[in-house]
Parts: C-alpha cells; structure tokens; sequence
C-alpha cells in the first residue's frame, strides 16, 4: 500500500512545483503533456475493464452481494449448476470453526466456478472416512463437493452451496418464496409428507425389514452394525426421495412438504447404535430442492431421546440456530417441536415440556412458527392452554379412520360421513379458541380405509381389520365376520379378467375417492392440509404414497 506521504509526494513532483515564496506554480505544457496522455490511457483501460466485469457481473458469472450463506466457500458441485442468490439473502451469519469458536467465512465468490473438488488427501486427517469427507459420499449430485469444518450451532454446512435463489413459486396460486404467504386460515396450504425417508417406518419400506425381529431403525442399525447400517440407510436416503419428487409435487399444485427426520440427525447419545449425521446431509439437500421448485417446508422432528427431555431441548437449541440463518427465513415456514408424544404422558407434563421448548427455540433465533402434536387427544382438550402465542404457535392434529376399532367397523358411506361432517365440525371447533387451541393444521390424513398394509400397526402387530390385532380377536369391518380377510385389501387392483373381485376393488376405489374429497374439505377448514401418508387399501407402501394416491 503506497503511504500516503509519498503519493503526495509523487504527485507533486509529476504536476507541480512549490515556488520561492511558498505559492505554487504550473511547470510549462510541453512537460506536462505525455503525463495527460498517460492518465487518459489509463481512464480508458479502466473504463474497458470496468465494461467487461459490469458484464461478468450481468451473465452471473461473477456474483455480487445475493444470498451469500455462511458456507461461502468456493462452490463445486457434481451434477447440478448452482444457483444464482436471492436478492433478498444480502447477509451471513457467524459460523464456528471446527474448535467452536465464531468466525466469519468470506471467501470471494468469483472463486465459486472455478473451485475443483476436494479431494481424498485435502481433506484434514481427523475427517477421513468419517461421514464429513466429502470425497466418501455415495451421492454428490446437488451438493458442494468443497470440504469445509464451518458449523452453525454446532451443525455442520458441508454440502451446501454458497448461494440460493428464492424467486421461486410452486404454481400460479402460491406467491413465491420471497414473498409474504399471508394468512393461513384465509389461505390455507396444500402438501405431502416424505414419510419413511429420513425416519424409517417399516411399514413404508418393508423391505429394509426382512423379519419380524427387525421392528424398527434402532433394531436394524443394531443388527447391521455401524459401517453396514451406515452403507444401507445412505443408499435408501439417496434413492428413496429424489428431486423428481419435489418437481413431482409442485407439479400436482402441491406447495408445502413436510419432512419427518429424527434426532440422530444431530446427534447421537449413549449405546445408540443410530447412524449419525448422514441424514442431516440429505435433509439440507431434500430443502433446497424444495426450494428449487417453490415449495415451502414443515421441519418436523420424529425421533426424540428417551423422551421429550433436557436432551430433546438440546437438541432443539441447535436445530434452532442452524434453521435462523438467513438461508432459511424463507422457505422455513412450521417448525415442528415432536412428532406424537406418547399418549401415556400426562397433558400437563406436555404443556410444560411444550412451553420450554417454545421459548428455546424462539431465544435461539428461530422466528416463524413453531408447531406442537394434540398426542392423539384430538383438538378438544387443548381450549383454554399455551395461551398467548398467537399465530406462532399452532398444533397438528392427524386424523385417521383405521386406528380405532369403532371407525374400522364402519360402512364405506359411513366413512365419508364420518369425515365430511365429524372432522369438519372438529376443524372448525378447534380453531375457535372459545372451543379449542387456535391456530390448527392437520400433518397428516389418508384415504386408506383399512390396516391391512404390511407392518402398518408395527411389525408382527397384525390387523384390526381381519381380527389379528395385537390383544383383539374380533375382526373390524362392516360385515364383522370372516369375511373381513386382508387378502382382498391387499390383492393386486389390476388383473387381467374383471372378476367379481375386481368390480367389487373398483367400487372400493370410487368410495375412496369420495373418502379422500371429504377428508380434504374437512382439514381444508383448518390452516394447512398436511401429507397423506399411508397406503390406501391395496396400494404397496413403497411403490410410494404420493403417487399411488395415499
């Protein structure tokens, strides 16, 4: 850096000359003239360079001051171009380095398209082989391939790239991402749940559950062992939900997904067997490709610790960190403090448990609205509770006609009675403080009139339907006899030759689409419609509950 003495200095000597007496005096033109003609050169090499980086700057290939995130390392991705940032995202939060401490990472984005990976000897001794090496990821595609050991609220961002664009809309009914959604009750929204993604649920991928002494993802990780589970679960993250998906769901006008993940996402604790911190990768990655087609996200925490505990609130204290940067104001839209408490615990417990988690994750930066389980209490008994939140605090309410013995037994027309007028008076009663909690969205519903889908009541429980329901021995269904068999339920919908069989399939078919009209103009009432999650009567769980209409 030249002092700045001797600039004066220098300009002194190229232009001007102290006289005796103190006054300044021109020096003769014919000295001065190559010195004009070579600062006017210089004005017109400045004014080219400034055209072509104004260019660069125009074509994106060089990016300015747009949704800068606290990853600004230099991005590098497999199989996708990066994005350009939303003009709305201009700041960085403080991101920890690996020893914990805060640091600001401001790393020159001209770098982000010229980076090459890391790679398998860049990458710092401690990291290899663990799930932060970027270089032993099974699947690169959407993600940064540059290693990087910047954390925010002690969650890693290793992956993500350094902008993102928030421009986008699911469809022409939906205002897009950068802008306000409005009201809830006056707009309510429409979306799906990726269910058995990132939480397994046997019942959703049986066949990750050869046998009944696997029950769930704890006996399964136990079983295979850390480096078999660790190999398994990434391949069934990296194919079980991709971005065709997302495009998938905002095609069919869809605007909201939810997407269950489980603490170990975070961390582990104890004997867990649990694979840790790999599904974090693929829930960062799974949200911006809902960025990526306009679609706004309920988080929604399944697994918790033991129980909702100190742990649980732990937990939370960094998930609340990590989801208030800045990346995430927009597309962040429910945060979901745990899914179904077990309704063993008392509502008191629940209310106070509820309480701290609220004010933890609203003191940790979180500012949109957090969302609480009924814990299959139904809306009712939560009038008059958690009072004073207003619309940042809503409960989840998830309505099924296939877990209770008494709407088993019930006459398909009955069924769609059932929903039509029961869960649309439920609706409108429980957004009436006077009458229930308030602010109300349904996380979950479904079609499905029966439980005959494999492992759907857990595995090894059997079926209410057919009798074989863990402590019942009666069967559940209109006729109430033998013929209340799950093997019809379960038949294939599509033989060659209608038989009787298929007739009497195609009628069930009908009644379930009625079903499905009259479930959503019930929970339509409410402030969102939430994921349908199970299979309907005959459809495959993993053939994929979206598509197949469940």
């Amino acid at each position: 850096m030249l002092d700045a003495g001797k600039s004066t200095e220098r300009l002194h000597s190229g232009n001007l000359s102290s006289g005796e007496d103190g006054g300044v005096v021109q020096k003769k033109k014919g000295g001065i003239r190559p010195i004009w003609y070579w600062i006017a050169g210089v004005f017109v090499i400045l004014a080219i360079a400034g055209a072509v980086v104004g260019g660069l700057v125009a074509k994106d290939v060089i990016h300015v001051g747009s949704g800068k995130s606290a990853a600004a390392v230099g991005d590098t991705v497999g199989d996708t171009t990066e994005t350009a940032g939303s003009p709305s995202e201009t700041s960085s939060p403080p991101v920890e380095s690996s020893d914990g401490s805060d640091s600001s990472v401001d790393t020159p984005s001209s770098s982000s398209t010229s980076a090459a990976c890391t790679t398998s000897d860049e990458i710092p001794s401690k990291e290899k082989g663990t799930w932060m090496d970027t270089t032993s990821w099974l699947d690169m595609t959407g993600f940064n391939c540059t290693f990087t050991d910047a954390t925010v609220g002690g969650l890693p961002i290793v992956g993500l790239k350094s902008t993102w664009d928030d421009s986008k809309q699911a469809n022409a009914n939906v205002p897009a991402l950068n802008k306000p959604w409005g009201s809830y009750a006056s707009k309510p929204f429409r979306g799906v749940s990726l269910g058995g993604w990132l939480s397994l649920e046997p019942f959703i991928t049986p066949s990750l559950f050869p046998d009944t002494s696997l029950v769930d993802e704890y006996s399964l990780c136990k079983k295979l062992g850390p480096k078999e589970a660790a190999k398994t679960l990434e391949k069934h993250y990296s194919t079980f939900i991709t971005e065709d998906d997302f495009k998938a769901i905002a095609a069919a006008g869809l605007d909201h997904v939810r997407i269950p993940f489980s603490y170990w996402a975070v961390k582990t604790y104890d004997d867990d067997p649990y694979v840790q911190g790999v599904s974090w990768r693929y829930l960062l990655r799974g949200i911006e490709w809902a960025r990526a087609h306009g679609l706004r996200v309920k988080l929604d925490l399944h697994g918790a610790p033991g129980s909702q505990n100190g742990r649980t609130l732990d937990i939370h204290v960094q998930l609340a960190k990590f989801f208030s940067q800045d990346r995430y104001k927009n597309i962040i839209a429910f945060y979901g403090l745990i899914n179904e408490p077990a309704l063993a615990l008392s509502q008191s417990d629940l209310i106070v448990w509820t309480e701290k988690a609220f004010k933890v994750v609203k003191d940790n930066g979180f500012s949109g609205t957090q969302v609480f389980s009924e814990s299959m209490r139904g809306l009712e008994p939560w009038q008059g509770t958690l009072t004073g939140y207003g619309d940042k605090l809503a409960i989840d309410v998830h309505q099924y006609t296939i877990f209770d013995n008494a709407l088993t037994g019930l006459k398909h027309t009955e069924r769609v009675n059932f929903a039509c007028k029961a869960w649309t008076q439920a609706s409108i009663s429980g957004m009436n403080p006077a009458s229930g909690f308030g602010p109300t969205m349904v996380g979950e519903w479904s079609q499905a009139d029966t439980d005959c889908t494999k492992y759907l009541n857990g595995v090894g429980h059997g079926a209410r339907r057919s009798g074989t329901f863990s402590g019942t021995t009666t069967p559940y269904c209109p006729t109430g006899d033998s013929k209340c068999s799950c093997d019809l339920a379960n038949a294939d919908a599509r033989p060659v030759a209608r038989s009787p069989d298929v007739r009497l399939r195609e009628d069930v078919g009908m009644v379930l689409l009625d079903l499905e009209d009259g479930e959503r103009a019930a929970v339509e009432l409410s402030g969102g419609v939430g994921g349908r999650v199970h299979a309907a009567a005959g459809v495959s769980a993993e053939l994929g509950l979206f598509e197949a209409g469940a």
